[in-house]
């Protein structure tokens, strides 16, 4: 069965500060129309900030959607046309202070494929460096440091409840353990 859908029209619906929603005719795989409502979004970067002795850096932020304060690993947006790698190396600095020596890309994530087109790039930095944050003026971290193994059990067991940052985290993991670091 051919699984792809056409898309008939698509018409602009809201042109936000950082998202644009539009509003899509598709002719489904069967022949027969529906609509969709899509999110454009710009992307993001994650990062997976792990020092030389296997503690991994996560930022405490309130997140207003959900009205609370989440644990993350540390993340940005990126520009429209921004590279995704230059951004990870600035947001890593900004949120939490730090310079990786050493970078791993891990991928990339469909956080919300069913309504979203954002694409968050991954990647595990270490050989970290410390300095000062610098985060954006409307931006409110706290820096946590804690063990990786520790972040994983966390985000197995729900005590981390962001998607981005269990899947990241979980990565990381596994990435250092076929490398021999766990």
């Amino acid at each position: 069965m051919e699984l792809g859908e056409k898309t008939l029209s698509s018409k602009l619906v809201y042109d936000g500060g950082l998202l644009k929603v539009y509003y899509d005719t598709v002719e489904l795989a069967n022949g027969a129309t529906s609509w969709r409502e899509v999110v454009r979004h710009p992307g993001a970067v994650v990062m997976v900030p792990v020092d030389d002795e296997g503690n991994v850096y996560l930022v405490r932020q309130y997140r207003y959607p959900y009205g609370r304060v989440l644990l993350e690993v540390p993340a940005g947006k990126l520009e429209y046309g921004e590279e995704p790698f230059p951004a990870a190396q600035r947001e890593l600095e900004e949120e939490i202070g730090a310079r990786a020596a050493r970078w791993t890309p891990m991928g990339e994530m469909m956080p919300t494929p069913g309504f979203c087109d954002e694409l968050q790039r991954v990647y595990l930095a270490r050989g970290l460096t410390f300095g000062a944050n610098h985060p954006d003026e409307d931006e409110f971290l706290e820096i946590v440091k804690l063990p990786l193994a520790q972040a994983r059990d966390m985000a197995v067991d729900g005590r981390l409840e962001d998607c981005k940052t269990v899947a990241a985290i979980l990565r990381a993991c596994c990435v250092m353990e076929r490398e021999g670091h766990e």
